[in-house]
């Protein structure tokens, strides 16, 4: 099972790596590592999900735990019902923005703080190595049936107090976005183009995936066509969300955390807000102009999460489009539903264009993430290392970041393959190409 036991969840192909047998030792290895007496467990619509579902609650209502069903949710939603219902930790079966052939788990423990590889997940998986090879026993826990959706849209709402009369392209991508949003709507001013909304986890039009600008192109089209204020495509598990503004042009989401930092400091006046280490230099800057206090982190969830625990952060945004919310003092989550919500009250507050908040942002021109594979990574990145020793900063936070006064570069290694992610920036386009093209070359490799 190691393969699909990943640095934040559990994710393969089903049923070639991820099937009912592994799904019901994975609903008791968890059963027993979280300890609770009750979990909540919900699921996204691909095509696996019922079977996985019945071999999950089998396994983990055998050891004796209440299953707190939540049927088809998004991501977001089922953080929120750990919370609400006071379960000890919660199971969603996905895999988020992944190809109609893979499934999943993400797992969290109470207050929906998530298990990753540092946080219980390889306990896991030991478990559930071991536990594969006992009997099945009768079951002892039971399930229940919860609907928590009208309780979820007040949660959303209380992270902004506008309510714009706007025009807006909503792309679902046929993911899980539609059943949390779909409510939420309904006590929103907004004329909207609904693009996908209907969950299909064969996603019949396009990946749900943001992150891939061929995946905005519909948004971005819808946004054009309609005349709307700005357009929003969400991923699978609807925990991302990236944005266009009023023009169709996709929005990078270091410069959307930046825009919502600045607002969220307005109701929390000298918060914290984290940011991951491959975004720009804006994001830090229009922190400090707002009165709060940057902080740099690694990449992940669990890791930002954690961070926020940590500092008693307000708020934070990642480069991938996750955005997370202290929505009370025990939970925090990332939710591309309420960063929709406090889009809307930033735009309502601002009294601006999209497009016109965001100018003033793009002052640096960024590389994007460039995947490389290569043979060597480590030897690799420790050569790259030496041959910047006379850089401002070099910081082994997450990868190798290296800073100079007007430019810098991060070089990640993948979790899982012998690949690196190169981010980039610099004060000017032509010096961000000059030195882009310089450092690909030193990294060889093939495209990833």
């Amino acid at each position: 099972m190691t393969s699909i036991f990943k640095a934040y969840d559990i994710r393969g192909v089903v049923p070639d790596e991820l099937d009912a047998e592994v799904a019901h030792a994975v609903g008791r290895g968890a059963a027993r590592h979280l300890g609770a007496a009750t979990l909540v467990v919900g699921r996204d619509a691909r095509r696996s999900s019922p079977e996985l579902f019945d071999a999950l609650v089998r396994g983990i209502t055998e050891e004796g735990v209440t299953v707190l069903d939540l049927d088809w949710v998004a991501t977001p939603m089922l953080y929120f019902a750990v919370e609400h219902l006071d379960a000890g930790g919660g199971i969603m079966i996905t895999a988020s923005h992944n190809p109609a052939q893979y499934n999943g788990f993400k797992i969290c423990r109470e207050h929906a703080i998530p298990v990753g590889e540092a946080g219980g997940l390889r306990e896991i998986e030991e478990l559930a190595g071991r536990v594969g090879a006992e009997a099945t026993r009768p079951s002892r826990g039971s399930v229940r049936r919860v609907e928590i959706r009208d309780e979820y849209v007040d949660h959303v709402l209380a992270v902004g107090a506008g309510r714009p009369k706007l025009r807006v392209a909503i792309d679902c991508g046929n993911g899980m976005a539609s059943v949390g949003l779909e409510p939420l709507l309904d006590r929103l001013d907004l004329e909207v183009e609904r693009l996908y909304f209907e969950p299909d986890g064969t996603f019949p039009n396009h990946e749900a995936n943001p992150l891939r600008l061929e995946n905005l192109r519909d948004v971005s089209e819808a946004v054009k066509r309609t005349g709307a204020d700005f357009g929003v495509a969400f991923d699978g598990d609807a925990d991302r969300a990236v944005f266009t503004d009023e023009f169709g042009e996709p929005i990078s989401s270091d410069l959307i955390t930046g825009l919502l930092a600045r607002h969220q400091l307005r109701r929390h006046p000298g918060g914290r807000v984290l940011y991951d280490l491959r975004s720009s230099r804006v994001t830090a800057e229009e922190i400090e102009r707002a009165g709060g206090i940057p902080e740099m982190c690694r990449v992940g969830h669990s890791f930002v999460k954690a961070r926020m625990r940590e500092v008693g952060a307000i708020f934070a945004g990642e480069l991938s489009g996750h955005m997370y919310f202290r929505f009370s003092p025990t939970l925090i989550a990332d939710d591309g539903i309420a960063a929709f919500v406090a889009l809307l009250d930033m735009l309502d507050f601002e009294g601006k264009s999209l497009s016109e908040l965001v100018a003033p942002l793009r002052r640096y021109s960024a590389s994007g993430e460039i995947n490389r594979r290569v043979d060597d990574v480590a030897g690799l990145l420790a050569g790259i290392e030496r041959e910047h020793s006379d850089a401002v900063e070099i910081s082994h936070l997450d990868g190798l970041l290296v800073r100079y006064r007007d430019w810098w570069f991060n070089l990640r290694p993948s979790n899982t393959e012998p690949v690196l992610r190169l981010n980039l920036e610099a004060d000017t386009h032509e010096q961000m190409v000059e030195r882009r093209d310089a450092l690909l070359d030193r990294i060889g490799g093939a495209e990833a």
